[in-house]
């Protein structure tokens, strides 16, 4: 599972990364509001930790605008504003739940896990042109014809199934699969673009991971 904590108290977020990582998630963290709406709106993430008082934009505006572009990732929105007004501007942005600072660690894993089983008894698949991408068993599935996917490839998968059409940078990849601290570069990602367009070949999928020189990769459907 993969969370994207967006918190501008750099100890608070690097604390709760931590937590969450020694529980077995996949963990990253943005200070800001912008940067936050711009990774949560790729789709890659199974969770969004939002704060509400930011720089840059506050998280109602987060959660309002990746609401509108049609992300459905559960929110869960921290705050040290307990308002019951507050908490009402919090839901109506598009929030799934709402946790006050000072928070219990307990009742944050408590909340987390409780979204994320709300979540998966609503997604199970994501599907382009005649492919299926199954979020449980990591599998590509086109008329019958299954491949299954390294934990790698699947996340590739799954962020370029989530941007569609759009066109995804070989740098945003690297940043949101790899993460902001890794070694990987950008060979890293054409290897692994490299090997889905082999799956998707083996299960005579009509879907094609096309390039574009120097604005990198969306998906495409082969028309006959």
């Amino acid at each position: 599972m993969k969370i994207l904590v967006i918190e501008d108290e750099r100890m608070l977020c690097d604390s709760i990364r931590s937590m969450l990582e020694r529980k077995g998630f996949q963990v990253e963290c943005v200070y800001d509001g912008e940067s936050g709406k711009e990774y949560a709106e790729l789709g890659i993430y199974d969770l969004l930790i939002l704060d509400v008082m930011m720089p840059k934009m506050d998280g109602f505006e987060v959660a309002r605008q990746v609401r509108r572009a049609r992300c459905n990732t559960p929110i869960l929105m921290l705050t040290a504003r307990s308002d019951v007004q507050d908490r009402i501007a919090g839901l109506n942005a598009g929030a799934d739940y709402y946790l006050t600072k000072p928070f219990d660690s307990g009742e944050l894993l408590a909340s987390i896990n409780a979204l994320l089983r709300r979540q998966a008894g609503q997604v199970n698949e994501m599907v382009f042109g005649n492919t299926t991408l199954d979020l449980g068993t990591s599998t590509l599935l086109s008329d019958g014809r299954t491949v299954r996917l390294s934990a790698k490839e699947f996340d590739v998968m799954r962020l370029l199934f989530q941007s569609g059409k759009r066109n995804l940078s070989k740098s945003a990849i690297l940043s949101h699969i790899w993460g902001l601290e890794s070694n990987a570069v950008e060979n890293h990602v054409e290897v692994y673009v490299a090997i889905l367009r082999k799956k998707l070949s083996s299960i005579e999928s009509n879907v094609r991971i096309a390039s574009i020189r120097g604005l990198g990769y969306h998906l495409e459907v082969i028309e006959d």
